[in-house]
């Protein structure tokens, strides 16, 4: 039995078979539609979401499973004091496979560590959103062709935006991979990626402030929201949640064939002017993540479909 708690947990080759299967998915959904009968997920959500939860929910439906949970701590048994070691077990009873998000770090593995079923983290704290990064990759696989020589720009909150952390992790295993750091200094990426990630690992980079000194250069441009629920006072969100606006103007400082990804979902870091724009994928991006979540379900259950 498998679980899922970081990007890393797959080798390079485990994520191209993924990926490959996600591409079998899109391109082929009634051979995967019975795939899961009368399989069970459970979606423990300890915080909202929207994407995550319901492609999830979707990605399971598609298999022809079906799906239980909660989708707010106020709507378990979290409000009565239950630890998140007795709720898996409990799940376990009546689930075949759980995607859990939380707001602690690390809420997600206590889990696993007492689950008789795969658990997959949909999101803990500040720290890891490892489902979030199979869709980015598979997003830039199936538009670019490729995952490797790819200069990529993380723009916004890269202090407590899991996604990135995520991807930068997922991403520096691939050749050639060139990172452009686009942020105010106080959400600048945490010391322990720079030192102990790219650093450590000799991956390329270099930290600007300005957007528009980046664009030129960029193949990805990955745009990221500043978190309210991340922020311990009101004024330092206000301060910073305007930093960054993407639009039409800095769009054509752009790459023609430059893709712009968001993991969803935006404030007015990129304005609606930018959806008409054919290098905006960031909505195909919300659709590969079902497919992306299919085949994990699938991988994780051992489920083989010839």
């Amino acid at each position: 039995m498998r679980h899922l708690m970081s990007p890393m947990d797959f080798s390079v080759e485990e994520l191209d078979r993924l990926l490959s299967l996600a591409i079998d998915i899109e391109q082929n959904p009634k051979k995967f539609a019975h795939a899961c009968d009368g399989k069970k997920l459970a979606t423990c959500f300890y915080e909202p979401s929207t994407r995550t939860r319901l492609s999830f929910e979707a990605a399971m439906l598609n298999l022809g499973g079906s799906v239980l949970g909660f989708s707010s701590a106020d709507s378990s048994s979290a409000a009565k004091g239950e630890s998140v070691s007795d709720t898996i077990r409990v799940i376990s009873c009546y689930a075949d496979i759980c995607a859990m998000r939380h707001p602690k770090e690390g809420a997600p593995l206590v889990a696993s560590l007492k689950s008789t079923i795969p658990v997959i983290n949909a999101g803990d704290g500040g720290h890891q959103h490892p489902t979030q990064t199979l869709t980015d990759l598979l997003t830039i696989r199936s538009l670019k062709g490729h995952l490797g020589d790819l200069t990529i720009g993380l723009c916004g909150d890269l202090k407590f935006g899991r996604t990135v952390h995520s991807l930068i992790h997922a991403l520096i295993r691939y050749p050639n991979i060139r990172f452009v750091l686009i942020s105010p200094e106080e959400l600048r990426v945490p010391s322990y990626i720079r030192e102990d990630v790219l650093d450590k690992n000799h991956i390329p980079y270099r930290e600007v402030e300005r957007l528009e000194d980046a664009m030129a250069d960029l193949d990805i441009l990955y745009m990221t929201r500043v978190q309210k629920e991340r922020f311990f006072n009101e004024e330092d969100y206000v301060r910073m949640k305007d930093f960054y606006i993407l639009d039409k103007a800095k769009m054509t400082l752009a790459k023609k064939d430059m893709l712009v990804l968001h993991p969803l979902p935006r404030v007015n870091e990129i304005s609606v002017e930018v959806d008409d724009d054919p290098r905006a994928a960031y909505f195909k991006q919300a659709q590969y993540g079902v497919y992306v979540r299919m085949a994990l379900i699938l991988t994780l259950l051992e489920v083989e479909v010839c």
